[in-house]
């Protein structure tokens, strides 16, 4: 898919790699971004140095609550006001905090399947729509849960089961669906992790365990999510960590990861 002269929609996209991303899909040509945040975010600003830099009318910034079923949804249409011939939704927009895990429960998984499910009613070909591509960011804790964090990986483990599974229409919805599942960033999502831990986790544990996974600039991850979204077949999955190229990968069917009881019952008792 070219970027080029195509309109997107990114959540969360006032700070951090959400705001990375929408400046790498206006330096690939994109005609117009919208930028779906928090009204207390820095969308203004954002957009503000979005125009400054690639001119007027190329990004536009919506204030929403995402996990607002209302909310979303008026925002959504006034997009495709602004952007009547969208073509790419990033679902970005999402937190880490395991004490407040109803709402990041909501921002992280539920709202992803909201906008992804406005974005089909829309984009859809069986809606009388042209097509379109979704991406939706989860995270390797989907893929090697992080214990400190076991909420947080839940959800995102949520976001890629979502993924995976509604890939199977694109041909009836003629939307691509594909995920990016992001190492540990510098952003402000992981400031302060110790504390945003439930309190049965030792913070002791977390200080000590958590530096021990790469990190990597959220410049990196923009640039992943903006190059799969070009490359990118539907279904595709790829890993972005440690600062090191994007790479692809599959989730074997359950079957692969079979154990006999019996054996596994040996191992406890030689164990």
């Amino acid at each position: 898919m070219q970027i080029k002269d195509k309109c997107a929609l990114v959540t969360g996209g006032a700070n951090g790699i959400g705001f990375l991303c929408v400046k790498q899909l206006l330096e690939h040509g994109a005609k117009c971004v919208v930028i779906v945040d928090q009204e207390k975010s820095s969308g203004i600003d954002a957009v503000a140095k979005l125009i400054k830099e690639f001119g007027k009318d190329r990004a536009v910034f919506l204030a929403c609550d995402v996990t607002s079923e209302v909310e979303f949804t008026a925002n959504f249409k006034r997009a495709i006001e602004i952007c009547p011939e969208l073509d790419i939704l990033v679902n970005n927009a999402g937190i880490l905090n395991e004490k407040r895990w109803e709402l990041m429960i909501d921002v992280n998984y539920r709202a992803v399947v909201r906008g992804t499910l406005l974005a089909l009613d829309y984009m859809g070909k069986h809606k009388g729509g042209k097509g379109g591509t979704i991406l939706n960011v989860a995270s390797i804790t989907r893929l090697n849960t992080v214990e400190e964090i076991p909420i947080y990986s839940g959800t995102k483990s949520a976001v890629l089961g979502f993924s995976l599974g509604i890939k199977s229409f694109c041909e009836k919805t003629g939307v691509r669906i594909l995920a990016i599942c992001p190492g540990f960033t510098s952003t402000s999502l992981v400031s302060e992790i110790q504390k945003k831990c439930l309190d049965f986790i030792d913070e002791e544990r977390v200080s000590e365990t958590l530096p021990k996974y790469p990190t990597q600039p959220a410049e990196t991850v923009a640039e992943a999510i903006v190059e799969l979204i070009e490359k990118g077949e539907n279904g595709a999955t790829w890993v972005i960590e440690g600062n090191e190229p994007p790479y692809a990968v599959q989730i074997p069917h359950y079957s692969t990861f079979r154990i006999p009881i019996e054996t596994l019952l040996l191992h406890q008792c030689l164990g």
